[in-house]
């Protein structure tokens, strides 16, 4: 049985040629394909500056520690997202909090930040962050989670892993993903399953100038070469921060570069298999058993997320699609839940992740899924929805 997976990536000639020029060309790391992608992508989100990364997390991890979060600054964040939004800023020394999310969309919920804010607010001037998860694709309420945020000193970060090409309306204005419109940086992860791949990979995306010269040190052990208006040797150069090695290899930006050609058409296509489920699920059997998420004209569907109205389905509709050879997700565990975090912060539980997580499941949803493979998908939770 030939098996549906819930997400992959999209690979071609065009992407193999790309690789396959750097490989035979001087620079297989450090070299100018690394910046060709981060122009394209800068211009792509009309930020600034982009630094790529050698993966999503990196960006994280180098994001939060050029912004100063260290030892006394507190992070906030949802914890319906992947660990890696809060490991990260443990990595730097800093406290992790979580505030709840919207049960209908596992999106940050405003008033649960600013409660979660002023219940432990923490003191002194260390850098605090709050980082909304622009989950699943659909752009998070950054407006109102930045007026809360700096009416209380934190700053902004956007985990856009998801989001890529994601936007919002708002009256007249469009707000897009990792503009960094109401955040001082947004970071993107270019996993296979993301909106462009380049194996592995990410990037930091920010109009502040000197944060991203940080961040680009950083990433490089916190080397600074060459120097500037020093008459020593070409060779000479000098570590200026404890950083790491969190490059970008040029064999990753020719992917990465050549894949976001083809971000419209990629969005394109997972808006339209999207707007099929949607109009699908409206009907028998499906209204009966499943609540879907409102569709948002600008949301990037990177992930197709279904709910069940009782929560007891959503094991068995996993194991049932998985005999079918239908590979769904749970998106996600909350963060707190894994024994590492239980282990730091007790049995904690916020109700509107308990709901979303209890109820949640990822269907098959990406550019390269066919027609006749979603159809089976659907025959198929319709098989099992009408046995029940």
């Amino acid at each position: 049985m030939e098996t549906i997976p819930y997400s992959r990536q999209w690979i071609d000639e065009e992407d193999l040629q790309a690789v396959c020029q750097v490989l035979r060309s001087d620079w297989l790391t450090q070299g100018p394909t690394v910046e060709s992608f981060e122009n394209g992508l800068s211009e792509a989100a009309g930020v600034a500056r982009a630094v790529a990364v050698s993966n999503g997390t990196a960006a994280l991890h180098l994001c939060y520690a050029g912004m100063g979060v260290k030892n006394g600054s507190t992070g906030i964040t949802s914890p319906i997202t992947f660990a890696a939004t809060a490991n990260a800023l443990l990595h730097c020394g800093a406290e992790v909090r979580f505030c709840d999310v919207d049960p209908a969309t596992g999106l940050m919920e405003p008033d649960s930040l600013e409660q979660t804010i002023k219940e432990q607010k923490p003191a002194g001037e260390e850098v605090h962050l709050v980082i909304p998860v622009s989950f699943a694709g659909r752009l998070a309420p950054l407006e109102e989670i930045a007026q809360i945020s700096e009416a209380h000193g934190f700053s902004v970060v956007e985990d856009a892993a998801h989001s890529m090409g994601a936007f919002a309306k708002r009256n007249e204005h469009t707000l897009r993903s990792a503009s960094c419109e109401h955040e001082k940086a947004s970071i993107l992860s270019f996993h296979p399953v993301k909106h462009i791949c380049s194996g592995e990979g990410g990037a930091v995306l920010t109009n502040d100038e000197k944060l991203a010269d940080k961040i680009v040190s950083l990433r490089s052990h916190g080397v600074k070469r060459p120097i500037s208006n020093d008459e020593r040797a070409g060779w000479y150069y000098e570590q200026t921060d404890l950083g790491w090695n969190y490059r970008m290899t040029d064999l990753q930006a020719a992917l990465g570069l050549r894949q976001l050609k083809k971000l419209d058409s990629f969005l394109e296509r997972r808006r339209s298999l999207a707007d099929r489920y949607h109009k699908a699920l409206k009907e028998e059997p499906f209204n009966e058993f499943l609540e879907v998420p409102a569709a948002e004209e600008g949301h990037a569907y990177h992930l197709f997320v279904i709910l069940f109205r009782n929560p007891a389905h959503r094991d068995q509709a996993y194991e049932f699609l998985q005999e079918q050879g239908i590979r769904s997700q749970v998106h996600y565990i909350p963060v707190y839940r894994h024994p590492y975090y239980a282990s730091l912060m007790g049995n904690m539980r916020l109700p509107g992740a308990e709901s979303y997580f209890s109820r949640c499941l990822s269907i098959p949803l990406f550019p390269k899924l066919t027609d006749a493979e979603q159809e089976k998908v659907l025959e198929q939770l319709a098989a099992f929805l009408r046995a029940l």
